[in-house]
């Protein structure tokens, strides 16, 4: 069955491009691949995805691309077939992408209005084996959504694009995976929007260390550090210049993606930190507002 297997990059449009680039390139450990026009794209140093970060120029902040990928072309229009089945808009159909890195794709949004790729054939950029205590990003760890019909929308994720549920925080926040990772996408209730996009860091030294790198160069925690429940990752939470929520994390728990149990974990304070020593909280976090973009391509 054709299905999504992992997940590229996030596009932003930001209203102040200069100090979210020089964010990601000098404080939160990426690396600048190309920028042109107004646009920039960040990759990670232990991961061959061409970028995991687009950055745009714009006149509000907003997502305007979430980019997930599939194994071929072929499961590329077969994704594009399903959405279009389940009711979902096209913004452009399957093409060769201009980007850096190219590929071919397809853009859509979801029943919620936020703006999906999934593409096949994306060039790779060369990756490096990490050291502990580098503290900087491997990879794209998981995303986490607001949906204001959170079951919909995670009946979506399952039914065209082949994700399938790891567990259940309660019956507010669910948890899916589209390979052996435990989650890549999880989906909470609020208006439609991001809330945010975590990366994961070698060891537990290099999320502590990476938290102390920020703090020196002016990016307080937010809430953290701490060990969630459901995936038994660690975590600790920051926000950019332009107010996007962004996640060290580590050792997320690999399931058999096949044979996985999904389970639900009743909400606790030790169940949303197992630790319980650090700073913060949900609201501590942004509060989640709908994207202002919903429904709009972004043109880029």
């Amino acid at each position: 069955m054709s299905r999504v297997t992992e997940i590229r990059y996030v596009g932003y449009g930001v209203q102040d491009f200069a100090m979210e680039c020089k964010f990601y390139a000098d404080d939160f450990g990426l690396v600048e691949v190309a920028n042109e026009d107004g646009m920039a794209w960040f990759k990670t140093h232990g991961d061959d995805e061409h970028h995991v970060v687009r950055l745009h120029q714009a006149d509000v902040n907003s997502v305007e691309v979430i980019a997930l990928a599939a194994s071929s072309r072929a499961d590329v229009d077969a994704l594009q077939a399903k959405v279009a089945e389940a009711g979902g808009k096209i913004v452009h159909e399957a093409r060769e992408l201009d980007a850096p890195g190219g590929g071919y794709g397809f853009r859509f949004f979801t029943p919620d209005g936020l703006p999906f790729e999934i593409s096949a054939d994306v060039a790779v950029l060369d990756k490096r084996a990490m050291e502990r205590w580098e503290a900087m990003p491997v990879r794209i760890s998981h995303i986490v959504l607001h949906s204001p019909d959170h079951h919909a929308l995670v009946r979506f994720f399952c039914d065209v694009l082949g994700f399938r549920v790891s567990d259940w925080l309660g019956d507010f926040m669910c948890f899916l995976r589209c390979n052996s990772a435990h989650h890549r996408i999880a989906v909470l209730p609020g208006p439609p929007c991001l809330n945010h996009v975590a990366y994961d860091m070698l060891t537990v030294d290099d999320m502590m260390s990476g938290i102390s790198r920020l703090r020196k160069r002016g990016t307080d925690l937010r809430w953290g550090p701490g060990r969630h429940t459901a995936g038994n990752n660690t975590f600790s939470y920051f926000t950019t210049p332009n107010g996007f929520a962004v996640e060290y994390t580590s050792e997320l728990e690999e399931v058999d993606f096949d044979t996985h149990q999904d389970k639900v974990h009743e909400p606790a304070p030790q169940i949303m930190d197992q630790w319980g020593i650090g700073i913060g909280g949900p609201q501590t976090m942004p509060k989640a507002e709908a994207d202002p973009r919903l429904f709009q391509p972004a043109g880029v």
